[in-house]
């Protein structure tokens, strides 16, 4: 199959025209307007500092049930001790920077460019990209962000300094989820960490299914803060 050069208008050809590895599509940049376009149609953006903005859209995808995050023993636990204090949307550019630095098994630097941070940032201000934060002693030691859209909340990046905090983080924005009747969470390329938390692959046109079934509910755009 051939890969696609985006251009300024804002499209995107159907990602059943993917590369084996999920690659679509080059080019075009990262305003708001394309983010949102590329998430309803589940692409979303991966590449390193100094390369052209690559876009992705992987078969199978990584779904996570909101209600069915698997809590281990120790992470319970964790959990009712309170050793940490879980927030959402308080310092969203703190964590994405955190997330930026975080170092990944067999990774060499970060995907999370310079200029995906100001993207983010732009989506969140816009309302449409939130932050979990784990506090401990009034340090930020953990968190995550993605996207949200309908039903959907596109998982992104995460991060912990503390062990467990990360883990918490997830754990909270996934009882949010289920409280707020979203459909599932998108954690995008498989992983066996997210399969140990209960994240499951389906097939690219399964989760397009998906997609399109929960875009038609009400995004819960603004900060999180407070809800």
């Amino acid at each position: 199959m051939s890969i696609f050069l985006l251009d300024n208008s804002l499209a995107f050809p159907h990602p059943r025209y993917a590369e084996r590895d999920g690659l679509l599509a080059i080019g075009g940049d990262l305003r708001v307007e394309r983010l949102l376009l590329a998430y309803r149609n589940g692409i979303f953006p991966w590449f390193s500092e100094g390369n052209p903005i690559l876009w992705f859209s992987p078969d199978p995808r990584l779904v996570l049930m909101p209600d069915q995050f698997k809590v281990s023993a120790s992470l319970k636990k964790v959990i009712r001790s309170n050793t940490f204090e879980v927030r959402f949307d308080t310092c969203f550019d703190e964590v994405i920077v955190q997330c930026a630095k975080s170092v990944r098994k067999n990774q060499y630097g970060t995907w999370i460019t310079s200029d995906m941070i100001e993207a983010y940032i732009r989506l969140h201000r816009e309302g449409y990209a939130h932050s979990v934060e784990t506090i401990q002693e009034d340090r930020l030691v953990g968190g995550l962000y993605g996207v949200s859209l309908g039903g959907a909340f596109f998982g992104e990046s995460m991060f912990h300094i503390t062990s467990n905090a990360s883990k918490v983080a997830l754990y909270y924005l996934a009882e949010r989820l289920r409280s707020w009747d979203f459909d599932f969470l998108d954690s995008q390329v498989p992983t066996d960490h997210m399969k140990s938390l209960g994240s499951r692959e389906v097939d690219r046109e399964s989760f397009l299914n998906m997609l399109g079934e929960t875009l038609k509910k009400r995004t819960m755009k603004g900060k999180w803060t407070e809800s």
